[in-house]
């Protein structure tokens, strides 16, 4: 029988794309031709990374140690059961050898997440200084959100995480899940260290943006990376903390679920406590779950978008109600309506080679911004369609192309 000097390729995916067995294997990561690669800006990495498509999918492949690549596509299976805002993983190739019989790296392979850059990309796509504080604001958030389902990740940064847009503001996905790990529970130390090293490293990250002078503006380091701690700080107490109040005061409880829905949360669980004689009451909510707009929007018109959008397109909705006087009407029929009037059409009007560019909520959320700039020029309200008609024409085509359209 003959034998292989060689160790066999071994493939291990989630929903497996047979196309993967037929790219190169066997050459390393960094000399793979064009034909395998997408022109997409990819973040600073201790690894070679390349963005490639296959048929009509887009993926990242990463060469790292094969335990390594092992360990973080199970934690990034993990994650992905959980929903947690973490790139989606596609499987591990072990077991490459090269031409000249040299062993090669694992590669870890995961979905490409369309319309999100690295946040050096943002910068040259037009962020300015004073953009930065909305990063801080959607890293702090991703980190509240392991932490509250005991995710120790470790090495916290900038680098770390993709970026997408969020009606003007951002969502942060974590990319990179190395050093990550699911825990029983999440000590405060734990989670005191994440905080510790992510200020450490944003501090050197924007330093280096500093030196290049890639970043139009003012760039505050200190200033900047002050406001990572002060808003976990925040954020977190605002999910986890627990609030006293006396017997006769129980609309606080109403009032602290509704901060949680205007910060986009929604409580799963609260603990609800009554002293011996009943006269004092404390309440701290036990589970907390990002995406109350996200999930009321999608009831409603079955569109799955950021939650800052969902916002954005539910304020919009609302309006729309009220001016036609549909407050008695049912809200799924009402939330048809204005899809079928207003959303879509507007979507239809959308030129050749725009939808590359931005996600269509985006989009729309950005139509919204121009109307009222049109409307305050004015002097008077600008239809939407007008202001629509306006924006594909002056703004849209200013926007770099952000996707690639695997459609």
């Amino acid at each position: 029988m003959p034998s292989s000097t060689h160790p066999a390729l071994r493939i291990v995916a989630s929903r497996p794309d047979p196309a993967i067995v037929t790219l190169p294997w066997s050459t390393p990561l960094e000399d793979w031709g064009s034909e395998y690669l997408v022109p997409l800006p990819r973040g600073l990495s201790r690894h070679v990374v390349r963005i490639i498509r296959l048929r009509d999918r887009t993926y990242a492949v990463k060469e790292t140690q094969e335990p390594i690549a092992f360990r973080e596509y199970r934690t990034l299976r993990d994650l992905h059961r959980l929903g947690l805002p973490a790139v989606v993983p596609q499987g591990v190739v072990a077991g490459r050898t090269g031409a000249d019989g040299e062993e090669l790296p694992a590669a870890l392979i995961t979905e490409h997440l369309r319309f999100s850059l690295p946040y050096r990309s943002l910068f040259s796509h037009g962020l300015r200084a004073d953009n930065l504080p909305a990063l801080v604001d959607a890293l702090v958030v991703l980190l509240v959100r392991l932490h509250l389902s005991d995710f120790y990740w470790g090495d916290v940064s900038l680098s770390n995480v993709l970026f997408r847009r969020n009606a003007g503001s951002f969502s942060a996905y974590l990319v990179d899940a190395e050093t990550g790990e699911l825990r029983p529970t999440l000590s405060d130390g734990m989670r005191e260290h994440d905080v510790t090293v992510g200020c450490e490293n944003v501090f050197a990250e924007l330093l280096d943006l500093q030196a290049a002078q890639t970043v139009e503006g003012e760039l505050r380091a200190h200033e900047v990376v002050d406001l990572i701690r002060e808003r976990y700080d925040a954020l977190w107490t605002e999910l986890t903390g627990e609030e006293r109040f006396g017997a006769d005061e129980m609309w606080r409880i109403e009032q602290r679920i509704e901060r949680l829905n205007d910060l986009g949360f929604d409580v799963d669980e609260l603990d609800i406590v009554t002293d011996l004689g009943g006269d004092e009451i404390r309440i701290q909510p036990k589970v907390v779950e990002l995406g109350h707009h996200c999930r009321e929007l999608q009831s409603l018109t079955g569109m799955n978008v950021e939650d800052g959008q969902a916002r954005r397109l539910l304020n919009d909705l609302a309006a729309f109600t009220a001016h036609l006087d549909l407050g008695r009407e049912d809200r799924s029929l009402v939330a048809n309506r204005w899809m079928t009037q207003i959303y879509e059409p507007i979507m239809a009007m959308v030129p050749p080679g725009g939808h590359g560019k931005l996600e269509q909520a985006e989009i729309f959320h950005e139509i919204l911004e121009h109307r009222w700039y049109l409307s305050e020029r004015a002097g008077e309200g600008v239809d939407i369609f007008d202001a629509a008609r306006d924006y594909f024409a002056t703004v849209l085509p200013a926007h770099p192309e952000e996707a690639v359209a695997t459609e």
